[in-house]
């Protein structure tokens, strides 16, 4: 490790908690305030673990995205997808869901009556210039790699881990692995000094080059590093996130990401609307949801 890597310690931020849905509680750790983005990741939402009553999941209506990719990794419980383009896929424990909004597309996320469990990282990834406006697409993963290393269980979310690739497709370098301890682990991890990563503990304790992580915070690391030491205690997990610092600043508004307020307000009023850029899900049975006032002032990450 250089002094310049000495000298830039990692950050922590801490989570926010606010709720989806009805009465959904969750944790955001991204955008924060002091900290937009970790690579193309810009956005962090961690529910649970929690208990549901049945019959009273997570029913979240037909909503629309822009410009990004959304990433539900299933930890616990299940949750059925319903997209504009007609998908309708369930997603289990130790799945991915990713759906590519590009130019413009609606889902709604339900949890289906007899669930009773919910665990679950949503995140949103930033399309870069070139993919912003691309078709919307949708993919489900229901196998994703695990490996073994210095006992942390590793499951390869996103890229490249220890020289083995997630098939899931995204359109910039970015990483994003679940590391898993059943009993209390100290590893070094090789990292690549190109990207900034960020770690957030989904369950239980660890520590990162011997700063803390629970639940309620995040810890950042900027580019530079070739390897980080990590302790996780018994039963603990992590979610590592990676990637190239991003090209462009972005603006994230409401449920879009894009690149000037012009563009925002657009997808705003077509989505008032009923425009068909974002089509629609006939066989929800309930209200859209309804695009807040668009503020003043907006701030690029």
């Amino acid at each position: 490790m250089t002094d310049s890597q000495r000298e830039t310690p990692p950050q922590r931020y801490g989570a926010r908690a606010t709720v989806i849905g009805e009465d959904t509680r969750i944790l955001r750790a991204l955008p924060h305030r002091e900290r937009r983005t970790v690579g193309a990741w810009c956005f962090l939402d961690h529910a649970g673990p929690t208990q549901l009553p049945q019959g009273d999941g997570l029913d979240i209506g037909p909503h629309p995205h822009i410009g990004l990719q959304t990433f539900t990794w299933m930890i616990e419980g299940t949750m059925m997808h319903s997209d504009s383009l007609g998908n309708r896929q369930l997603i289990r424990p130790k799945q991915v869901n990713l759906m590519t909004s590009g130019y413009g597309i609606s889902h709604t996320e339900v949890s289906p009556e007899t669930e009773t469990k919910m665990h679950a990282a949503q995140l949103w990834i930033a399309l870069p210039d070139d993919k912003i406006n691309m078709a919307p697409a949708f993919d489900h993963y229901p196998e994703l790699p695990v490996i073994e290393e210095q006992g942390i269980q590793c499951t390869v979310l996103v890229g490249e881990f220890l020289d083995t690739l997630s098939p899931v497709k995204v359109h910039t370098e970015l990483l994003g692995v679940d590391l898993f301890a059943a009993e209390s682990t100290r590893a070094r991890l090789s990292l690549d000094p190109r990207f900034e990563y960020g770690f957030m503990a989904l369950e239980g304790l660890a520590s990162i080059n011997g700063h803390e992580l629970t639940e309620d915070n995040m810890v950042i690391l900027e580019p530079g590093l070739d390897r980080v030491n990590i302790e996780i205690h018994a039963g603990s997990r992590v979610l590592l996130l990676g990637g190239e610092p991003f090209e462009s600043p972005i603006l994230l508004w409401w449920n879009f990401v894009g690149r000037t307020t012009e563009e925002l307000k657009m997808a705003r009023e077509q989505w008032i609307a009923e425009h068909e850029r974002f089509g629609s899900i006939p066989a929800y049975e309930g209200p859209r949801l309804e695009a807040p006032a668009f503020p003043g002032h907006m701030r690029p990450s």
